[in-house]
């Protein structure tokens, strides 16, 4: 195992500076939000010349005040010099303000449209991303990465172009002035770029184990807040508390070993620019001493002067680019996202409307979660139009993902779906999903009023639709009694049962043709499900409805009830010929006979 990391980390040492990758994810990001954006930043751009050449001219009227003080002594003369100055240092004031407003803009705005584009993108995500993705993770590329992408383009390379700037119109003012006092400073460009070659893949590596361990860190947060009643009603929080700090304490390891392999930059810059420093000296002593050359005092101090105004940026420069390789991390992370490519998606000319009344059908269906573990194989089911049917067996057994793949939350890998005998491959999803009503064990409630949350499926609708289906689903007097209080962080403030009725009540409202019941009845009291059940079958009526339930209590009136095993159909028939046959039903029923006495 030592080996391959070390094998590992002997490759990624030999990796460009930019990886191919880190190139697709620059153009990715420059193509699709920063290029309409060119006249904007073309005015940033006019704007750092300003600011450049603002120094160079600073650097020109040095020199000559330093004439004026060593060899004219014309007091007039001296006090144009500071005038001009100072003005070019409030031209240099007024750009360094609107500078960095526009560039955050931009960059914010450009952040914001990335953001929006992947929240779109990732709503088009197969069920199965979200079930093998931790939240945390997405979480982290949403927020985190982005937030931190968007400092970085807004201010860190927008100061990198003004010190490139600056570095390259003072560079050539210093080669215009002395090209042989230049290009003796000039030894130390070798042992910067060496230095950044050897710096940034640690960065690189570093920084992709920091998100990694940030993501980690995220996602056990939420575990742990989401699972606060199981935690406390254990007495975990000792260990919750332990397995946080663990993380945070990678976290902080990493973090100082990114800074560790930042700070090598500085100081070795530093050593190198002191060098250049003390052979300009030199050399520009001798030159000035010498009569060989046609250069003064005057020209050295704006020489050393200059090389300060060139050094400062390229140290800057430098920590940029160590920056830089910790955000083509956050990119990649970003833009992995924009690569995952939904799998469930319409075909090319897709069905907008279907027979919603007709009978649903598998034919032959053939599938699962992974390789590993088959769920069906050559499933053939039958739900008539219309009818009750109902689906019982035991845990595993593939109640709840028949309901997924007839709804395209899964594709099968092969036979056939059809409703109404079109095949639901061939329908648009979204009209597809929108012919369902319904109510599923693990009911999602928001942090809002419980009108809203009963209006969320059916945003359209009216008062009157929404009281009618809050009467129908037992649930009315509740809202009358909680008005507009929100309900907490995943209904933490609900019964289960009240829960329930919520999903309920959200089924009366949509109105589609198909209904779909999982477990809807689950969480009540014996006295509730009967009325709940009461309510229900008002809601079914003339629609076709698959129940997919383990109380038999629930489905003991279906017009057909279906029992799997081990991903198969095993028996089927009304709950009288599923007991009568005296198989696997009726060992069910005769299990869980004495709750109905």
């Amino acid at each position: 195992m030592k080996i391959r990391l070390f094998d590992r980390k002997k490759n990624e040492s030999k990796l460009p500076f930019f990886t191919p990758q880190d190139l697709v994810n620059i153009r990715w990001f420059w193509n699709n939000y920063l290029v309409q954006r060119t006249p904007w930043l073309l005015i940033v751009l006019g704007l750092i010349l300003v600011q450049g050449v603002a120094y160079q001219q600073f650097l020109s009227l040095t020199e000559s005040g330093l004439r004026v003080i060593f060899d004219e002594g014309v007091i007039t003369d001296l006090i144009q010099v500071c005038a001009i100055v100072f003005g070019l240092f409030t031209v240099r004031a007024v750009t360094s303000y609107v500078v960095p407003r526009l560039s955050t803009w931009l960059a914010a705005s450009a952040v914001m449209e990335m953001r929006r584009d992947l929240i779109e993108h990732m709503m088009t995500f197969d069920l199965s991303y979200f079930d093998r993705t931790s939240p945390g993770e997405t979480i982290l590329r949403l927020v985190s990465q982005a937030e931190g992408l968007s400092s970085f383009v807004g201010q860190a390379t927008v100061n990198a172009v003004r010190d490139f700037v600056t570095v390259i119109i003072v560079s050539g003012y210093l080669i215009y002035k002395a090209p042989v006092l230049f290009a003796s400073a000039l030894v130390i460009a070798p042992a910067i770029i060496l230095i950044l070659q050897f710096v940034s893949h640690n960065i690189k590596m570093v920084q992709r184990s920091a998100e990694n361990a940030l993501g980690a860190y995220m996602n056990t947060l939420e575990e742990t807040v989401n699972g606060m009643r199981t935690v406390k009603i254990s007495n975990q929080e000792r260990f919750e508390e332990e397995r946080l700090l663990r993380s945070t304490s990678e976290i902080r390891a990493l973090a100082i070993r990114l800074q560790a392999a930042q700070a090598t930059v500085m100081p070795a810059i530093d050593i190198a620019s002191a060098f250049a420093y003390a052979l300009v000296i030199g050399f520009g002593g001798y030159m000035a001493i010498s009569p060989s050359y046609d250069i003064d005092g005057a020209a050295i101090i704006a020489f050393l002067i200059g090389l300060v105004m060139v050094f400062d940026p390229l140290r800057n420069l430098a920590k940029f680019f160590t920056q830089l390789q910790a955000s083509l991390i956050l990119l990649d992370g970003v833009n992995g996202m924009n690569r995952i490519k939904p799998t469930i998606t319409d075909v090319e000319k897709p069905l907008e409307s279907f027979d919603t009344t007709g009978e649903i059908l598998l034919s032959d269906v053939t599938f699962a979660y992974s390789p590993e573990s088959p769920l069906f194989d050559k499933l053939s089911m039958e739900f008539r139009a219309g009818e009750r049917t109902a689906i019982v067996g035991a845990t595993g057994s593939g109640k709840t993902t028949i309901l997924s793949l007839i709804s395209r939350l899964y594709e099968i890998e092969s036979g056939k779906i059809t409703i109404g005998g079109t095949n639901i491959q061939d329908i648009r999803i979204s009209n597809l999903r929108e012919s369902f009503s319904v109510v599923a064990q693990d009911i999602v409630i928001f942090n809002a009023s419980l009108w809203e949350n009963i209006k969320y499926v059916r945003p359209q609708s009216t008062d009157e639709e929404i009281w009618e289906a809050a009467e129908a689903a037992e649930i009315a007097d509740l809202i009358r009694s909680r008005g507009d209080m929100p309900l907490g962080p995943k209904g933490a403030q609900l019964s289960g049962g009240q829960k329930q009725r919520i999903a309920i009540a959200r089924a009366f409202l949509r109105k589609a043709p198909i209904l779909l019941l999982d477990e809807a009845t689950s969480a009540l009291d014996q006295r509730t499900e009967e009325r709940v059940k009461r309510a229900l079958a008002r809601l079914a009526e003339g629609k076709t409805t698959i129940i997919v339930a383990h109380r038999l209590s629930a489905i003991s009136d279906a017009d057909r009830i279906y029992v799997l095993d081990q991903g198969r159909a095993v028996e089927s028939g009304t709950h009288q010929e599923l007991l009568d046959i005296g198989g696997l039903y009726h060992g069910m029923y005769s299990t869980q006979k004495g709750e109905y006495h």
